[in-house]
């Protein structure tokens, strides 16, 4: 035992109390929190969750605003006259064209090949070939040239019959700019009696012999044979015979009541003059000639729509399915999961393609593949909500507010439901993902058609590009980027709201 003498001689002053106020409470010096801003202080710390919502929320921001800015195809009919097909360009910017970003790509070339780029050169002024890197030959006698070509202008020329007006606007236009869009006519089977200037093959574009210079050029009155492509400006007349024959741009056919004009169309200029602007595609074209940037920005659109519709949807379902049963239990309870265990053992892909068969032919494909959807896709969030009744509904405040004379409809959606909202808002997120990605796989297997003049999805895109995949994969890649970015993003997103309406899961699958 101590010895307690050493500490008699100790004076008073040395004691003190270690608490002399008068009660123990203290108020907090800090601000309290609720739920939802406790769970967003611990989704913060996340920074994978965090990078991957921005980039969730880029995404659906160029969903929503481009088609809102943008048109979705060029691929239609022009003025009522043609179908000017733009396809399959190459994506180009023209901020980013040192990084290869210029709408070129590597071809090797034939000589005749090369000739009939070149003399598009030639003609309109503008760069076809940017380059040529070498040559070869091949063991038949041939030359072939390795070249950088521009997949917009070499699209070369079209033949086009206008009408009166069109033709009076698209020259006033001309005059007004000074870009040439309707160059001489030419002779080619294509177009009888088209006025000569030289020769060309029947999408015409001319032939330039080993020199680079135009072959047989037709020499008539006021055309010494030097050709020349500068536009005659204004029309001419058409009862001066003389005009007429100087005014070699187009065939007109007709009497005078119903004059038309068939004209020999360069491409690139006439673009400029549809639609306002010189082409020039961040994404590129498909192969309907469709701007990939709009069209992929509308389809993700309609992916979006489509996927939180079935993501609300399958949440009401299931939410007040699954209250049923975690919350009554027993009997009850045995009765409704069975009816789940037999819904849920039914193929989703049998049952989307049993219904495209059937019941798209009432009410089309997009609800036929939303019914599809529903069936069973609210099974899993009716287990989870289950599931979560069974682990609160024992607790000692529900069992207070039962003693206080609380209905069930209060105890179930009042104290118990809300603890499951951190369960609920994570499923509900990651249905999105999985809803786009279910949609992509039966569009690209050909089980359902979602293409239209007005509507696609990112599914449809993928399929459309899936037989261009070696020569232009440029169409795939940009509906493949996307949708591997938001399925990488959502789970990643998914996983920080998980942890953070749930600390205790955190790191955990449910």
């Amino acid at each position: 035992m101590a010895n307690t003498d050493n500490y008699k001689n100790i004076p008073a002053e040395k004691f003190r109390f270690t608490n002399n106020r008068s009660s123990s409470d203290e108020k907090f010096k800090t601000k309290q929190i609720g739920y939802l801003e406790d769970a967003w202080h611990r989704f913060r710390m996340n920074k994978s969750s965090i990078v991957a919502s921005i980039i969730i929320l880029v995404l659906v921001i160029y969903a929503i605003v481009v088609p809102m800015f943008c048109e979705t195809t060029y691929s239609r009919s022009l003025t009522d006259t043609t179908y000017l097909t733009y396809t399959k360009l190459l994506p180009k910017t023209k901020h980013l064209q040192w990084l290869g970003w210029d709408g070129c790509h590597k071809v090797q070339l034939t000589e005749n090949n090369l000739n009939y780029y070149k003399a598009i050169e030639e003609e309109t002024g503008f760069d076809v070939v940017r380059k040529v890197y070498g040559q070869e030959s091949t063991e038949d006698g041939r030359v072939l040239y390795d070249a950088k070509l521009d997949s917009y202008t070499s699209n070369g020329f079209l033949y086009m019959t206008l009408s009166q007006e069109q033709y009076d606007d698209l020259q006033a236009w001309q005059n007004e700019t000074g870009i040439q869009v309707i160059y001489p006519a030419i002779k080619t089977k294509n177009v009888s009696d088209a006025n000569i200037w030289y020769e060309a093959n029947q999408k015409g574009v001319a032939t330039l012999d080993r020199n680079g210079n135009f072959v047989n050029v037709y020499k008539t009155s006021g055309n010494d044979g030097n050709y020349s492509s500068l536009r005659i400006a204004g029309d001419p007349g058409l009862e001066d015979a003389e005009a007429k024959d100087r005014y070699r741009y187009a065939t007109v056919t007709g009497d005078s009541t119903s004059v038309s004009y068939k004209c020999r169309i360069f491409k690139y200029t006439y673009f400029q003059y549809r639609y306002g602007f010189e082409p020039c595609f961040v994404f590129g074209t498909n192969a309907l000639g469709q701007d990939i940037f709009t069209r992929l920005a509308a389809g993700a659109r309609f992916s979006f729509i489509f996927a939180i519709a079935i993501s609300i949807i399958n949440l009401f379902i299931g939410s007040m399915y699954g209250a049923v049963e975690g919350y009554f239990g027993g009997a009850l309870d045995l009765i409704m999961e069975r009816i789940s265990d037999i819904l849920v053992d039914i193929p989703f892909i049998v049952v989307a393609t049993l219904f495209q068969l059937h019941l798209a032919k009432k009410v089309g494909p997009v609800w036929s593949l939303l019914f599809a959807f529903v069936l069973t896709g609210w099974i899993s969030m009716a287990s989870r909500v289950r599931m979560q009744f069974y682990r609160f509904k024992g607790q000692e405040y529900v069992l207070a507010a039962r003693t206080l004379g609380a209905s069930n409809g209060r105890l179930m959606f009042k104290h118990i439901f809300p603890n499951s909202l951190g369960t609920l808002i994570t499923g509900s997120v990651l249905v999105i993902p999985g809803v786009i990605f279910s949609e992509s796989s039966l569009t690209y297997l050909g089980i359902i058609n979602l293409e239209s003049s007005t509507m696609t999805s990112v599914g449809t895109m993928l399929a459309n590009g899936k037989d261009y995949l070696a020569t232009y994969p440029h169409i795939i890649f940009m509906p493949a980027l996307f949708i591997s970015l938001l399925e990488i993003s959502f789970n990643l997103f998914g996983n920080g709201l998980r942890d953070a309406f749930n600390p205790a899961l955190r790191g955990a699958d449910e």
